[in-house]
């Protein structure tokens, strides 16, 4: 029997939705949406879900995953309800149902608690440098943090919440799924991990391959830097094809995550006409890695890093506050668990 919380559209407004309520069932926006279909008719099942409190059924859907806001829903919505902004509120609000910990959600309703995660970071950082400052052991420390807090991140976070999201949308159902399905329809997962060419269906988006050009080579980037700094170090390297590629990837962060905030400051398009404060510290932490990451190299190589060492310390303090609270609790598991739906959707049918 169907469960209804009678509070959960008032607790979905924390998470940013706004308007929805206006929603009077037309159906417009199902009708412009290019991704949906007879079998996967939303955003306007998904309002009326959120309308009518039937949280465990958005709690064990996919489709706000499928969903790549376009903005083509809310710009035809007669009545300004915002179904396109309360699809990516919903995503917040999963985002915080998958976490175990309960710091995301508790992240995506209260911006003080993110001040406060960043701030107690950087003192962490500031406080040790002050008991040691030994320039050589920090460079070393700072390339085993990175190895250490991925894997602390993804075994002890995001692997029990992506099992937690499994068990919600399939585990937790009847019908049984054998595990052949799972093996033949793996390769799904990396596809859409990779490339978002889901992103292309939409209506605007193929009149506008720019956007997903973008983020393709931003996912790539930020990848290939990622391996470039954890797994061959490349601030401790003297390989002249290794120090040009890290240039090269993180000079591509730098210049696409730029454009980026540009884009949302000026609000020209749908996507970009309201920002939650997760989706302004998504993109300016980006952009702060690939900056700082690119200056501690060229200091490096112009051997005056040992002069202007508390940069150094900044590029770590970013990096710090990226991997402990954007990455585990933030919009980067969008990246992770869009991937992880578009699969689940295809073991599923």
């Amino acid at each position: 029997m169907a469960t209804t919380d009678i509070k959960f559209a008032k607790k979905l407004k924390k998470y940013g939705a706004i308007d929805f309520n206006a929603c009077f069932n037309c159906g417009n926006c199902t009708a412009v949406c290019s991704l949906s279909n007879e079998k996967d008719s939303f955003p306007r099942d998904m309002i009326r879900c959120t309308v009518t409190g039937q949280s465990n059924d958005i709690k064990g859907s996919l489709k706000p995953w499928l969903c790549y806001y376009c903005g083509e829903c809310t710009t035809h919505c007669p009545m300004e309800a915002k179904p396109g902004e309360l699809m990516m509120s919903l995503r917040r609000y999963l985002t915080g149902e998958y976490d175990w910990t309960g710091i995301a959600g508790w992240l995506y309703r209260n911006l003080t608690a993110y001040m406060v995660l960043f701030l107690a970071v950087a003192l962490a950082i500031l406080g040790y440098y002050q008991l040691n400052a030994d320039q050589q052991l920090w460079l070393e420390g700072g390339h085993l943090f990175e190895m250490l807090a991925i894997a602390a991140v993804f075994l002890l976070i995001l692997l029990p919440n992506l099992f937690r999201m499994w068990y919600f949308v399939i585990g937790s159902k009847k019908d049984k799924i054998p595990f052949k399905k799972y093996v033949t329809t793996l390769k799904s997962l990396f596809v859409h991990m990779f490339t978002q060419k889901r992103s292309l269906d939409c209506e605007e988006d193929s009149a506008n391959r720019f956007w997903w050009l973008e983020h393709l080579i931003l996912v790539f980037s930020y990848l290939l830097l990622l391996f470039t700094t954890v797994f061959l170090d490349w601030f401790a390297s003297s390989n002249i094809i290794l120090i040009a590629a890290g240039y090269l990837f993180s000079l591509l962060i730098f210049i696409i995550t730029a454009d980026l905030i540009v884009k949302r400051w000026q609000k020209k398009s749908e996507k970009n006409t309201y920002s939650h404060p997760s989706d302004w510290f998504f993109v300016v932490w980006l952009f702060l890695m690939g900056f700082s990451a690119f200056v501690v190299r060229v200091l490096i190589d112009f051997d005056v890093l040992k002069h202007v060492f508390g940069f150094y310390l900044l590029h770590l303090i970013i990096l710090a506050q990226w991997a402990l609270v954007i990455v585990p609790f933030g919009k980067w598991t969008h990246f992770l668990y869009r991937s992880f739906a578009m699969y689940f959707h295809e073991v599923k049918s």
